[in-house]
């Protein structure tokens, strides 16, 4: 994946008598000029990433100018937590990202028993990471049909839609919900596999591997692809660390920077896995980089299955969680979820309730001001397809 990009924006110089003057690196529009138009993407379009919209100024077909716009979404997530007793903060976290609602779960028991001192036993941190992992396919499943989508490939969509319905069979075998799973919670995991849970694990690994590769020839090999995604939204390393992108879009820059790995936590350090980065940091290089670590979390949860003991504890003794007072005291924890770092921090007060939750998702730098820069100059046509690359999820951002 270290392949040099050929982009049809390299070299591209614009005709500035067409754009606005910059004062203080902001451009100044006079719409009344008719030399540009004011138009939106979303927030009910399929060109974006979910609620939330885009303030677009074009100049024919390109974009000379980018607002991001949320505020269609707003549910309160960390308000609601902070007047909820501990236990009950885990219907509302796993909403904070609806196609990965795991790194949520883990974030918010970690952070709660790293401040209260429980210790997970060893089943339930191998269980927890084979939840991760099988949350980890869910959604990059739902990107991969994304990406697609915003390329107008609506059968690549359907495939990966499909196969990811088979996934929250697992997932409803696994906690008893489809969507929303409330598995992990404080000292371990609600309850253990079901019979037959491994077999049929292997099994869909295999059908999933198969439409990997039928995805690969249909879509990574396919022309119009490279030629539409290839150049569009470069990233450079430099921009990693002035904007603070991170995951699988900072990896397509090669910046190694993966938790799992770096600050492994459940038991990554047990798992044989490596880095996967590029050095294009293109959309299409971002593409890939997902790619390839889908079939990585495959191989992951091939290995939880052969290393996870059959038998042990599931669940650390736990005081009534209704009454549950957690000593006094802050930490912030954080997971790899398919966007890149995931954190929470946590102040308890000593009470029956946190006294200030704050969540981090990588969606509100990337949605936003990663948006707003490499949006500019692009065609309004490729807009769709750069925002799905840098794979955001709006609830992150409207917590």
């Amino acid at each position: 994946m270290n392949r040099d990009s050929e982009s049809k924006y390299k070299g591209f110089e614009a005709d500035r008598s067409k754009y606005p003057q910059m004062e203080k690196d902001k451009p100044v529009i006079d719409l009344e000029s008719q030399k540009f138009i004011k138009t939106w993407q979303g927030p009910q379009h399929p060109g974006v990433t979910g609620n939330m919209s885009v303030e677009l100024i074009i100049n024919g077909d390109e974009i000379v100018d980018a607002k991001t716009h949320v505020g269609y979404l707003h549910r309160g997530f960390e308000k609601l937590m902070e007047r909820r007793r501990y236990i009950q903060c885990f219907p509302i976290v796993c909403r904070i990202c609806v196609p990965e609602p795991d790194t949520n779960e883990y974030c918010v028991s970690a952070a709660m028993e790293d401040l209260a001192g429980i210790v997970v036993p060893e089943k339930a941190l191998w269980l927890r990471t084979l939840n991760l992992e099988m949350s980890r396919v869910g959604s990059f499943l739902m990107w991969l049909g994304g990406q697609a989508g915003s390329l107008g490939m609506g059968a690549i969509g359907q495939w990966t839609i499909g196969m990811r319905d088979f996934w929250l069979d697992l997932f409803e075998e696994m906690t008893g919900g489809r969507v929303y799973h409330m598995y992990m919670i404080p000292g371990g995991v609600r309850k253990d596999l079901p019979e037959g849970f491994r077999d049929r694990t292997r099994e869909l690994i295999v059908r999933t591997r198969a439409l990997l590769f039928d995805i690969e020839k249909t879509f990574f090999n396919n022309a119009i692809v490279k030629a539409r995604l290839k150049g569009l939204g470069v990233i450079s390393p430099e921009m990693v660390t002035e904007y603070g992108i991170v995951g699988p879009s900072a990896r397509a820059s090669g910046i190694e920077d993966d938790i799992r790995i770096n600050n492994p936590y459940g038991k990554y350090a047990e798992l044989d896995m490596k880095m996967i980065t590029s050095d294009v940091g293109d959309a299409y290089a971002r593409a890939e980089v997902r790619y390839q670590e889908l079939h990585q979390s495959l191989d992951l949860i091939s290995q939880i299955m052969d290393k996870m003991p059959e038998g042990g504890k599931i669940q650390a003794k736990l005081p009534n969680v209704l009454h549950w007072k957690i000593p006094a005291g802050q930490t912030y924890v954080k997971a790899e979820s398919t966007r890149g770092e995931h954190g929470f921090y946590m102040v308890s007060d000593g009470t029956k309730y946190p006294r200030r939750v704050f969540a981090r998702g990588a969606s509100y730098t990337h949605a936003i001001s990663v948006l707003e820069k490499l949006a500019v100059n692009i065609s309004i046509s490729d807009l769709a397809a750069l925002m799905v690359s840098l794979h955001t999820c709006p609830p992150e951002i409207e917590r």
